[in-house]
């Protein structure tokens, strides 16, 4: 990453005086969504390992891996659509649901509702879950979704979940899903807007003010305005939760120390920006062999001798010697 980017999770940097950060709200403790969202983010938490992908994803150029995050992000997502359905007795073990199953939405807040439908009112709706898939290789090396809704449009016990992935060979192969996010859409949605006001780095004077949707409120209609909007956003960043420092940096650091083929996924994004940015491979191929090397101090002669073989085959991919 850059050093632009490795700043935004220096918990050094001083803030701008305000009120204190917000914390995820406190359920009701005798409201059966209280006790469905709490065996939900037990779950999900161990989710991935219920998927099941048929793609296999091949012949695709390294430098152009990026683009996997549009193609297979909607397959990610409905995945976990599946295995939340696949296992309802660990979130519905008494039968408080019945009748309840958890169905995707397009282009509407949020992507999956638990919902039951036949009502002469129209469906019931147990809880939202804000969805997004994150590609580990992705250009951005972070989550690069927005997330704008205002806090008002999501329910107290809505989730917001972000599922990391990758290849299982790397540049080829199946998909595989790491351990997701989960937190409070509604908490993220008010810590997003208390980083832009009261946290970020900004020039003296700029407009930190947000415009928030009136008449805002859960599980709103398709065309129902539901996004905060900012006074001022030069740089286009509102809503990109991943630069809220403070929201999402302990995920994001955890998630890059995956280690796939015996290297960790932040050392494959190095690999790959790397060639990407620079024109002359062996230029690249000698900063990588020394940074390997740097990063592997202390790791077994074995180890070394591994993951100095794989570099040195992605090099030739890339034309060096």
């Amino acid at each position: 990453m850059t050093a632009a980017s490795d700043a935004l999770f220096d918990p050094s940097l001083e803030t701008p005086a305000g009120p204190g950060a917000p914390v995820e709200p406190v359920l009701d403790p005798d409201d059966p969504r209280t006790r469905l969202q709490r065996r939900l983010r037990t779950l999900l938490l161990g989710l991935p390992a219920y998927f099941e992908f048929t793609n296999h994803v091949a012949g695709v150029n390294a430098t152009d891996l990026h683009s996997l995050n549009t193609l297979l992000g909607t397959s990610i997502e409905g995945q976990v659509v599946k295995a939340l359905n696949q296992q309802r007795a660990l979130w519905d073990p008494d039968d408080e649901w019945l009748g309840y199953t958890f169905e995707r939405q397009s282009q509407r807040f949020p992507d999956v509702r638990l919902v039951r439908k036949g009502s002469p009112s129209g469906p019931n709706i147990a809880l939202g879950i804000e969805l997004k898939g994150w590609f580990l290789l992705a250009k951005e090396g972070e989550p690069s979704f927005r997330f704008t809704t205002t806090p008002a449009a999501c329910a107290e016990h809505d989730l917001l979940v972000v599922v990391p992935w990758y290849l299982d060979n790397v540049l080829s192969g199946s998909p595989v899903a790491a351990e997701p996010y989960v937190v409070s859409a509604r908490w993220a949605a008010d810590y997003r807007n208390y980083y832009w006001q009261y946290a970020r780095d900004a020039a003296k004077g700029t407009d930190r003010a947000i415009q928030a949707p009136a008449g805002a409120h859960p599980y709103p209609g398709k065309d129902a305005q539901i996004a905060d909007q900012p006074a001022y956003d030069g740089g286009k960043n509102f809503g990109r939760v991943a630069r809220v420092r403070g929201l999402m940096d302990d995920f994001i650091r955890a998630s890059l120390e995956l280690e796939v083929l015996g290297i960790r996924i932040l050392d494959w994004y190095r690999f790959l920006r790397m060639h990407s940015d620079q024109a002359d491979p062996d230029s690249v191929s000698e900063q990588l062999d020394r940074e390997l090397r740097r990063s592997l101090r202390g790791r077994s002669a074995d180890d070394v001798a591994g993951a100095m073989r794989a570099v040195r085959n992605l090099g030739r991919l890339f034309g060096a010697p």
